[in-house]
């Protein structure tokens, strides 16, 4: 990745377990100071009749948890702000958050399932646990222009990738970048797949009809190629 870059987190939804299908994406319009893993180990640690100490006994490892501690603004006064988020209000910025990660989907019955993204080093398949919303300031009309919001990610992902995941620039994982204006989509393609002819997959699967005039900024997803068999 070069430097200088800024990279947004990015919130991918989709409607199926293999999340092959991209439905959705919200992209926070300001980057968290930070956020948090909670990994968590569990053991039997029954103890027989007299003994002082024991030896637990592994019962198995939870699911990975993230936290995200991120803002939302509606005064259009922060620098860097993401362009499509600017110009709506908190109340509005909201819901379109909450019909990625959180409102059941009509066809599946269930929240969609989620991807995190974070450049190359946070990629984490999850779905939304839960969600706080706490409002911290206001217009004279009682309109929200701020609000701080806290939301918990629980890990799901199949066993099979976590192997995958120790190689954080394979090609057979999802990556998110924001286009910018020193870069174009064969030229990235040719960092995460190792040739720039994968552009024209990568223009599919993010439903554009050409590769060129994308405007500076947009979120591009970047799936899993089979290079066996999709090289053209």
């Amino acid at each position: 990745m070069s430097l200088g870059r800024l990279v947004k987190v990015c919130l991918l939804a989709y409607e199926d377990k293999s999340k092959e299908k991209k439905i959705n994406i919200f992209i926070l319009p300001i980057n968290p100071e930070s956020y948090s893993l909670n990994l968590k180990i569990e053991y039997e640690k029954k103890q027989g009749q007299g003994n002082q100490g024991t030896a637990p006994k592994y019962t198995g490892t939870k699911p990975k948890e993230l936290k995200l501690d991120f803002v939302l603004d509606g005064t259009r006064t922060v620098e860097g702000y993401h362009k499509d988020l600017v110009d709506k209000t908190v109340p509005q910025q909201i819901r379109e958050l909450l019909a990625t990660v959180y409102d059941m989907n009509a066809k599946t019955h269930v929240p969609n399932r989620l991807k995190v993204n974070w450049g190359e080093e946070l990629v984490f398949d999850c779905v939304l646990t839960n969600l706080d919303v706490n409002y911290t300031l206001f217009d004279r009309d009682g309109t929200p222009l701020r609000a701080k919001l806290s939301a918990t990610f629980l890990g799901h992902k199949e066993e099979q990738k976590r192997v995958r995941e120790e190689n954080k620039n394979s090609p057979d994982l999802t990556h998110v970048f924001l286009l910018s204006a020193a870069e174009t989509l064969p030229r990235r393609a040719h960092e995460v797949y190792g040739g720039g002819e994968y552009y024209r997959q990568v223009a599919a699967a993010n439903d554009l009809t050409s590769f060129r005039n994308v405007p500076v900024g947009t979120a591009l997803v970047y799936p899993p190629i089979l290079k066996t068999t999709d090289r053209e």
